[in-house]
């Protein structure tokens, strides 16, 4: 069956929604008077090569429906609104469209035509779902990921993918999922949020945000760490966009999600997965021994996950200090254990060596943590260096904040500081002053 073909189908069959008007006989009524005018097949057949055509080509055909006498009664408010319900139907994402467009949603879970979740400021809601059956799900799945030139079936059933305003998709569908297919999408804020609507949100108080400021600037190299959904992601973004105008940045990522904004030279680049004949594929340790020949200034990995972590490593002691990547570790020193076993995923190298490397590749270790009313927040900020005498990583906790509700109480301070000043980052009474506020336990 084509996709022409079963959007026709799925659609036909489309029962009440959350998102839709209550009168559903309304919307069916107005889905068959368009028949009369245009067919939904050449529409559907024209959104490839004209988007344009297809949408004005329904709206006039919508508006041939409501001069009829049986619409007479409807309000013209009331038309509108079914007009962009329909347009949204065939050309958008249909019910989940109004969840793209809301800024407080981060993440849209549908989970078979039985339940539609989402997380709105970190915390899990149910909505009511507006899928009458499996197969109306399946041609939501199709409609995102097939211009995206990518194909779910049961002999490729799961795929991962990235809509074009950045948001990162995965679906999995039977056999694979037992109870129907399943689709997460997770959310971007289109502008990225910086240090200081951090601080405006809770995440991290204005001594911090000069703290993370002054690292960045004197080329520290920093690993943000935490759970999924901790604020990983968000937090990186907002350090990049600290990094000085006259660097040259080379971000890569499995999905893209960073936004630079303003700055004037970043080079952007994003992982392949396989194609459906299993060639193809350009992994993020690809990328970052490309990026090498690139003559980066800072190289930002978006996260670190597995042999690319010894790529990354050796660019840090070759030049590239002060660049930044994420990675999934409930505590700063599991970053340690982590990032061995990554490396070693990749190189059989001596424990202690690799300890080596990683405590002279970073400077920080920036834990994120998120709450159970959903509040993101650091909750750690540790120091990192090589004890050579010991053979192991050696820690310095600088900032510790157990609960959101918390001030965060800071034990000690960075012992680069003086950087801070060579550098001319910063002027000392700055720094004095910044001291002074920390009332160092």
């Amino acid at each position: 069956m084509s996709l022409a073909e079963r959007v026709l189908a799925a659609e036909s069959e489309r029962g009440k929604s959350s998102f839709a008007p209550k009168q559903n006989a309304t919307l069916d009524d107005l889905r068959r008077g368009i028949q009369n005018y245009i067919s939904m097949e050449f529409i559907v057949s024209t959104m490839a090569s004209n988007p344009e055509l297809a949408r004005n080509e329904l709206r006039h055909a919508c508006r041939q429906v409501f001069v009829e006498p049986s619409w007479s009664s409807v309000s013209p408010e009331r038309k509108l609104e079914l007009a962009e319900e329909i347009v949204d139907l065939v050309f958008g994402l249909g019910p989940v469209d109004r969840l793209l467009n809301d800024e407080s949603v981060t993440e849209i879970m549908i989970n078979g035509c039985k339940s539609l979740y989402c997380e709105r400021e970190g915390k899990l809601e149910r909505l009511s779902s507006p899928f009458d059956s499996d197969g109306q799900v399946r041609v939501l799945i199709d409609r995102i990921i097939g211009p995206l030139g990518r194909r779910i079936d049961e002999s490729s059933p799961m795929v991962s993918a990235r809509l074009p305003q950045g948001h990162r998709v995965n679906a999995i569908i039977p056999p694979l999922a037992i109870d129907g297919p399943m689709l997460t999408i997770r959310t971007f804020r289109r502008k990225a949020i910086t240090l200081e609507e951090m601080v405006r949100l809770g995440s991290m108080d204005d001594a911090m945000r000069i703290m993370l400021s002054w690292a960045v600037l004197a080329r520290k190299s920093i690993a943000v760490s935490g759970g999924t959904g901790s604020g990983k992601t968000t937090l990186l973004n907002a350090l990049s966009c600290v990094i000085p105008f006259n660097e040259r940045v080379i971000t890569i990522e499995d999905s893209a999600e960073l936004k630079f904004g303003a700055h004037p030279h970043v080079i952007r680049l994003e992982a392949r997965p396989a194609n459906a004949e299993g060639m193809g594929e350009v992994t993020i340790r690809d990328l970052v021994i490309n990026s090498l020949r690139m003559r980066p200034d800072r190289i930002v990995v978006g996260e670190c996950r597995g042999g690319e972590a010894i790529d990354m490593l050796q660019a840090m002691l070759t030049g590239h200090a002060g660049s930044l990547t994420t990675l999934h570790a409930n505590s700063p020193r599991e970053v340690i254990e982590r990032m061995i076993s990554m490396v070693r995923y990749a190189i059989d190298l001596p424990v202690d060596v690799i300890e080596s490397q990683i405590g002279n590749a970073f400077d920080l270790i920036v834990q994120t943590s998120r709450s159970r009313s959903g509040d993101r927040f650091i909750s750690e900020v540790v120091e990192v260096s090589f004890d050579a005498m010991l053979r192991r990583c050696h820690f310095e906790t600088l900032f510790v904040r157990k609960h959101h509700d918390d001030q965060g109480i800071w034990q000690s301070v960075p012992s680069w500081m003086e950087d801070v000043l060579l550098l001319g980052c910063a002027e000392e009474r700055e720094v004095q002053a910044w001291t002074q506020r920390l009332h160092i336990a």
